[in-house]
């Protein structure tokens, strides 16, 4: 694992720093108290102190996404998460030449809710000089996210728990269509920092909705995004994206495979619905970006602990 992202790594145990250390497997992670996270052979290290509450995105849906997202449907947020994070990486850097708090000589990237990693790998892209972490509970996605691109790593971490970053340790963060933790985003992003958040516009797949049985998406979304960071961040920015999609038959399955409605829509059911749709099938991705910035704290002008 590439040692300047290791550098960023807190024990979730004890969040003393952690180490590389060489086993017989493909190495381990270890902090001062003996505590000890094996690296998978996949790539990917295991950060979670205890049981994740659930597993994630199940081996079905990291594959749909991968299929999805590897023909460039999903592209325009790749696009718009990378001119963002260039934008926030020079905005960081004008406040380190100020004279305020900045992370170190590079900037990280860190993805909350990664998935497969394709948001990131186009993210660190366009950003050559940054590192990137992958933060999922998907084993199938963290395999994928490992891979995705060679300034990235990926570990298994719970959004709801104590991330295993260091304070103020994180330039850019990542948050797509994944939950939020005010709070602990908060504390790992630097002050100067920015938090980017992609969510679902109203109209978002609205051609699927009514016709297959899918999720809406909340008409209150954009306060509930508010409330969760509220307190912690303000936001200085917001665009929407939208293009339209023509879809085959398969790919409008992979489609609604990948997301939340899997969970929520009998297969057999969707399988008739999706056949009977003529093709190609005209489909409206819409998603808002918006650009979130941390409120003023005590622990400005320290290092990163």
């Amino acid at each position: 694992m590439d040692p300047r992202i290791v550098d960023r790594l807190r024990c979730p145990v004890c969040a003393e720093p952690l180490a590389q250390v060489a086993t017989g497997g493909a190495g381990a992670l270890r902090c001062p108290r003996q505590h000890s996270f094996d690296v998978a052979r996949q790539g990917y290290v295991n950060l979670l102190a205890g049981r994740a509450p659930h597993a994630g995105d199940t081996a079905e849906m990291v594959a749909a996404r991968a299929d999805f997202l590897s023909a460039g449907h999903y592209d325009l947020i790749s696009t718009a998460l990378a001119a963002a994070a260039t934008r926030a990486v020079r905005h960081a850097t004008a406040a380190h030449v100020a004279g305020k708090h900045a992370v170190g000589a590079y900037p990280l990237v860190v993805d909350a809710g990664a998935g497969t990693g394709r948001h990131l790998a186009a993210v660190l892209t366009a950003l050559p000089d940054a590192a990137g972490l992958a933060l999922d509970v998907s084993k199938p996605a963290l395999r994928r996210a490992a891979r995705a691109h060679p300034r990235a790593a990926a570990a298994l971490a719970d959004t709801w728990q104590r991330l295993p970053l260091a304070d103020a340790s994180t330039a850019v963060l990542l948050n797509v269509f994944a939950p939020r933790n005010g709070a602990e985003f908060h504390r790992v992003l630097d002050p100067d920092g920015s938090l980017l958040v992609v969510t679902p516009a109203e109209d978002h797949l609205a051609e699927l909705v009514g016709a297959l049985g899918l999720l809406r998406v909340d008409p209150a979304k954009a306060d509930r995004v508010a409330d969760s960071l509220g307190g912690h961040f303000a936001p200085v920015a917001a665009t929407l994206h939208r293009r339209e999609l023509a879809l085959t038959g398969v790919e409008v399955a992979t489609l609604v495979g990948m997301g939340p409605s899997a969970w929520h829509t009998d297969p057999a059911g969707l399988a008739a619905r999706v056949t009977a749709m003529p093709e190609p099938v005209r489909v409206t991705v819409a998603v808002r970006l918006t650009v979130w910035r941390p409120t003023p704290r005590q622990v400005s002008g320290r290092a990163p602990s």
